[in-house]
């Protein structure tokens, strides 16, 4: 039966342990997306996961709405993501980039560009801008005749995070992003072979994780899926038949492993009435399936001895535990994480979080 201590294969990894690093936006990189040598820091100091998933990183200009993250576009971005794997590599770790379109969730404020989805349905709520919260702004459909573009920058991006040293690429097709306003009929309303039926809707997933995995390898790509309720205006009416069916496409594809963010009625960052949609995935998933959203130790090792995930990625925990993986061991106590300091620039709350031994 395994534990949370237990190394796994995850694709081209040999995983140490299944304590991993969930992606967790913290807004560290300079205004042009360029990492800073703080984000080289912060990550080596967590380099005993299993595996780190980086926050979120913007593939191009279009796709990046949130004022100081990563991006991955240009030579610049490269160089400076060199710096936080060799730092990682050096530490032992191991570490895959997110790759991150936010669709029209980005705010034309941040670069002059119009936000693109699916559809042209704006979002709820606000934006992140660096003139502080301003009213999402309605998107306009991505043209058909542009859909191979997009998924060129997406192979660009991996390309580029192949050569900056890491390890492979996670796939943010979660949370009300771009790939997710595709996938979900709710923001998808299109008349074209990527709308309608749930085989329609699934198709730029399948064509983004396909070009992906022809790059990078599918022993290096990795996807995150957030299947149960509305997440950030983006849901579906029937999540128990696109999601397993979106599963059962990646499980073709052979990738590395599947990232499932699921909040429950009582989450302490998003909240979902539906009940979790990974039993249904499980059974048509067949590789390395990693859960998330709220789990401790107790919740983690019991999802693994049920075989319900063969490893767990922990955010908020490791943001202010930066050796999570001994402090569960050891049963030391958790320290606090302090919200203020989640989007903030500089160390504080970023690189002070003090170890326990």
């Amino acid at each position: 039966m395994p534990t949370l201590f237990d190394p796994i294969k995850a694709g081209a990894l040999q995983c140490p342990n299944r304590v991993w690093m969930a992606p967790l936006t913290r807004g560290r990189a300079s205004r042009d997306h360029v990492p800073t040598e703080l984000m080289a820091e912060y990550y080596a100091q967590r380099a005993s996961a299993g595996l780190i998933i980086t926050e979120a990183t913007g593939i191009s200009v279009e796709g990046s709405g949130w004022p100081y993250a990563g991006g991955l576009w240009g030579v610049e971005h490269v160089r400076h993501w060199k710096t936080v794997t060799e730092a990682v590599h050096a530490a032992g770790g191991r570490i895959f980039a997110q790759l991150w379109h936010m669709g029209r969730l980005v705010h034309p404020s941040l670069h002059g560009v119009q936000p693109v989805s699916a559809s042209a349905t704006t979002a709820p709520g606000q934006a992140h801008t660096y003139e502080g919260k301003a009213p999402y702004v309605q998107p306009r459909e991505l043209a058909l005749a542009e859909i191979p573009r997009l998924i060129a920058d997406y192979v660009h991006a991996a390309r580029n995070a192949i050569a900056a040293g890491f390890d492979g690429v996670q796939l943010h097709a979660a949370n009300g992003y771009l790939i997710d306003q595709f996938l979900r009929d709710g923001s998808n309303h299109r008349q074209d072979a990527y709308g309608g039926p749930v085989e329609n809707r699934l198709l730029l997933l399948r064509q983004v994780t396909r070009a992906l995995v022809d790059e990078v390898g599918a022993d290096r790509t990795a996807v995150r899926l957030s299947p149960n309720g509305d997440s950030q205006g983006v849901d579906d009416s029937n999540q128990n038949v696109l999601f397993p069916a979106a599963a059962a496409a990646l499980d073709e594809l052979g990738i590395a492993f599947l990232e499932l963010r699921e909040p429950g009625p009582n989450g302490t960052f998003g909240k979902s009435e539906r009940p979790p949609v990974a039993p249904l995935i499980r059974e048509r998933f067949k590789g390395v399936l990693v859960l998330n959203s709220d789990y401790d130790l107790q919740r983690g090792q019991a999802a693994l001895a049920s075989g319900a995930a063969d490893a767990i990625t922990f955010g908020r925990k490791f943001l202010a535990n930066p050796d999570l993986p001994a402090r569960l061991a050891q049963g030391i106590a958790l320290t606090a994480d302090d919200m203020k300091t989640w989007y903030s620039q500089g160390a504080e709350g970023y690189t002070t979080y003090p170890r326990a031994t």
